[in-house]
């Protein structure tokens, strides 16, 4: 797996083999947290010592997410949500471009602080920012869909 760190996140750009591992992995971990009530997980290491790692529920349903983009061959970032970014971080983010970003910034859309002359935007605000234009277009679509049903044009 190739990966690149920096401060903020991680990378991780998954190769045929882990595409293929992430595939089978993704599929027997979500079925063993769906069967299970309180699911966790203990890794035992081999050797003489034996050591426990115990892996929190919450951490196997991350890995389940992880491993399922893994699958289908696309790259994983894990930003923490306190992290700040850059303009173009965010903008990456929210797949727009940097100018459309900073207009958001401008109109007070999305909080942000400069440091210097720089713009820095808070992980869990550009985060929040995108929840709530989802929820937006997913309540226009229903509109256009319940519209579309109204006047019998097959949807």
């Amino acid at each position: 797996m190739q990966m690149t760190n920096s401060t903020k996140k991680s990378v991780s750009i998954p190769t045929h083999k882990e595409i293929r591992q992430a595939e089978e992995s993704s599929k027997k971990l979500a079925a063993y947290i769906q069967a299970t009530q309180k699911p966790g997980f203990q890794l035992l290491k081999k050797g003489k010592e034996q050591e426990t790692v115990l892996i929190p529920a919450s951490a196997l349903r991350l890995l389940v997410v992880i491993l399922t983009q893994m699958a289908k061959g696309n790259a994983v970032t894990l930003i923490p949500v306190h992290a700040e970014l850059t303009t173009q971080e965010a903008a990456d983010l929210l797949n727009v471009s940097r100018p459309f970003l900073v207009n958001l910034l401008e109109e007070g859309k999305i909080p942000f602080k400069r440091v210097g002359t720089r713009r820095r935007v808070l992980a869990k605000d550009v985060l929040r920012y995108k929840e709530e234009i989802d929820k937006k277009r997913l309540k226009v679509l229903e509109e256009l869909a319940n519209e579309a049903q109204k006047h019998n044009m097959g949807y």
